[in-house]
């Protein structure tokens, strides 16, 4: 079994009793591997008979599943670079199913990274309304863009903001906000063991202060009958009962409600945060010797009608220059059967073109990572498409596919960046895999000049 802290070992203890020697015979185990099936491209019901794994229903998430890690390596698979699905812990899917997102409203995932939340609640959203995925962290924005467009999502802006300064903009925005709140993470020891080295009483205590201040900037974002999910994949009670309990002190107007949950799910302990609010006991904890998973505790809350009520305004953005308007509309008529693609609202961040939401209030001021739907760059004579729009593409929208099977040589050498020979029409082609979307391609000369990221090759040593 791996090593613990002595503090934290005493602290379960201590919380669990009786069920404290299951509890720690769970790390005598290796923990269980899920994914989620991406239901913005293709069904959860027959996903079982497309692939290769062995696949076990996740019971709180339908369209997820567990799969065997000795067997399967499905993050190896090509259905995994086409946004298929997302690897993601069984347990850390219980938030976003909590907020329940709907198609047409505004979300927000205030602590986004790396996008496994905010993908699921896309997946939920099926690609209307306003999501916006912020992170705070810089250096983790780079994964939640890439997991974002492998995922075909049409509908996310992309913020690098503290919660504070989205406060100011999005007043009373919101129709969900979810805040899986940074943590001491004693629900990873398992799955990473390199968290249990970093952990301590202390580090307990400053996340507990980081997340109060967390949720308190993200009420006023959430408009009157709103719902806030905040969740973390910790056992302290510290962090999650006792914070819970801070927050409604100060904050009478929010309320708890009951979540839908598994039978796997066990209620939190009011007791755990002096028995300040009863209510508490309609939050989940997810316990690994209670459930295929890993640590989570998971809590809505619903913003009480206010007599009170502000709107944002729409935001103006800067109009697209008659040239860049000029390629884009070329290469769409050139490119896809119809023209749905040139109509909505668009702007421009140097020369990258976006969609954006009509209903997303003004960015100005803020750092912007993504303002919408990137479709590609503007050149002066031509348009390149984005792989974003590649992958959030259907193949019966577009003139043109290369589809190969997942068996097909060619396909592992477009993958690692070849030209491929071809005998397709000049111009753009959206090449797919078993008629799923997974880059562009570009046919002159009878080749097919290869236009898949370079970042995501695959590495050319694969046989």
């Amino acid at each position: 079994m791996q090593s613990l802290p002595q503090d934290f070992l005493e602290l379960m203890k201590s919380l669990l009793g009786d069920e404290y020697p299951a509890f720690l015979k769970t790390y005598e185990s290796a923990p269980v591997r899920s994914l989620r099936v991406n239901t913005l491209k293709t069904g959860h019901l027959s996903f079982p008979e497309k692939v290769p794994f062995r696949l076990e229903p996740v019971p709180w998430c339908p369209p997820a599943f567990y799969y065997d890690h000795e067997r399967d390596r499905p993050g190896k698979h090509v259905y995994h670079a086409a946004g298929l699905y997302y690897i993601q812990d069984a347990s850390a899917m219980a938030p976003a199913e909590a907020l329940s997102a709907k198609p047409g409203e505004k979300i927000l995932d205030l602590c986004a990274a790396p996008g496994g939340k905010t993908t699921q609640l896309a997946s939920q959203m099926q690609g209307k309304g306003v999501l916006v995925a912020n992170e705070i962290d810089g250096k983790r924005i780079k994964a939640l863009v890439e997991n974002l467009e492998r995922c075909g999502v049409t509908n996310a802006i992309v913020l690098n903001e503290t919660p504070a300064h989205l406060a100011a903009r999005f007043p009373q925005y919101f129709d969900g906000i979810l805040i899986d709140a940074p943590c001491s993470g004693e629900g990873m020891f398992r799955k990473d063991p390199e968290t249990a080295t970093r952990w301590s009483l202390k580090a307990v205590e400053k996340c507990a202060e980081l997340q109060y201040e967390i949720l308190t900037a993200a009420a006023p974002m959430l408009r009157p009958g709103g719902r806030l999910v905040y969740s973390t994949c910790t056992f302290n009670p510290t962090e999650n009962e006792q914070v819970i309990a801070a927050f409604l002190k100060n904050h009478p107007g929010f309320e708890i409600k009951s979540i839908q949950a598994a039978p796997h799910y066990q209620p939190a302990h009011p007791e755990w945060a002096g028995n300040r609010v009863p209510a508490l006991n309609q939050a989940c904890r997810l316990w690994p010797h209670h459930l295929k998973g890993e640590g989570h505790f998971v809590v809505l809350m619903e913003k009480k009608e206010e007599q009170e009520t502000r709107k944002t305004r729409p935001g103006k953005f800067p109009p697209v220059p008659q040239p860049a308007a000029k390629v884009w509309k070329s290469f769409i008529q050139e490119t896809y059967n119809q023209t749905d693609l040139l109509e909505g609202t668009f702007t421009m961040y140097g020369d990258h073109l976006y969609q954006v939401h009509p209903d997303l209030p003004s960015l100005k001021g803020l750092r912007v990572e993504r303002p919408g739907r990137y479709l590609g760059q503007a050149k002066r004579s031509h348009f390149v498409p984005s792989h974003a729009l590649a992958l959030s593409s259907l193949p019966e929208q577009v003139k043109q596919t290369c589809d190969f099977q997942t068996d097909d040589p060619d396909l592992l050498l477009y993958l690692q960046g070849e030209t491929l020979p071809s005998d397709l029409a000049k111009g753009w082609t959206l090449v797919t895999v078993d008629g799923y979307p997974i880059g562009w391609g570009k046919v002159s000369g009878n080749l097919l000049k290869n236009h898949y990221p370079k970042w995501l090759r695959w590495d050319r040593t694969l046989k």
